[in-house]
């Protein structure tokens, strides 16, 4: 009976389920991350997939051509809005719902005075609902996404004053 070489068997802990891959792969694209981590024991396995931006170019009527200039301003104000003190960011990815339900109203709107602990909004993540709080008391000065909105990690949603 022939035998294997012992520098061929690799132990239980470093084979690589690829079932678990495929698994992980499918989860990315049922919830829209773009990258995952899982791990047991000494395995280790982080599943990833890069996001191409894709560009276009639509010719503009003359009066339209005036509003393309608010897409620098847009970029501008959230760049400002990261830096503010009072910027609530997304803790993870996910999809931020402004109201408890479809047909509820939006738990807090421009011009809002709320106390800290109090619910913003939720990020969806995974099919589980996650309050996103007020770090403290203030007034909603902006909300910079829109509700069912894709959101990253440390993306500013709205802006207390």
């Amino acid at each position: 009976m022939a035998s294997t070489p012992a520098k061929d068997k690799k132990p239980a802990e470093s084979r690589i389920d690829q079932d678990m891959i495929r698994d992980l792969a499918s989860l990315l694209n049922d919830t829209g991350l773009t990258e995952i981590e899982w791990s047991e024991g000494n395995l280790k396995i982080r599943v990833a997939k890069t996001v191409q931006a894709v560009q276009a170019s639509v010719a503009l009527p003359a009066m339209a051509a005036a509003g393309a200039v608010a897409a620098p301003a847009v970029a501008a104000a959230a760049d400002d809005a990261a830096s503010h003190p009072g910027a609530v960011k997304s803790p993870m990815v996910g999809t931020a719902y402004l109201a408890p339900d479809p047909t509820a109203a939006p738990f807090v709107s421009v011009g809002s005075n709320v106390s800290a602990g109090q619910t913003l909004m939720i990020v969806e993540a995974m099919k589980t609902m996650n309050p996103i709080t007020a770090p403290k008391g203030g007034r909603v000065a902006r909300i910079l996404i829109e509700n069912q909105q894709p959101v990253e990690f440390g993306q500013v949603l709205l802006v207390l004053e």
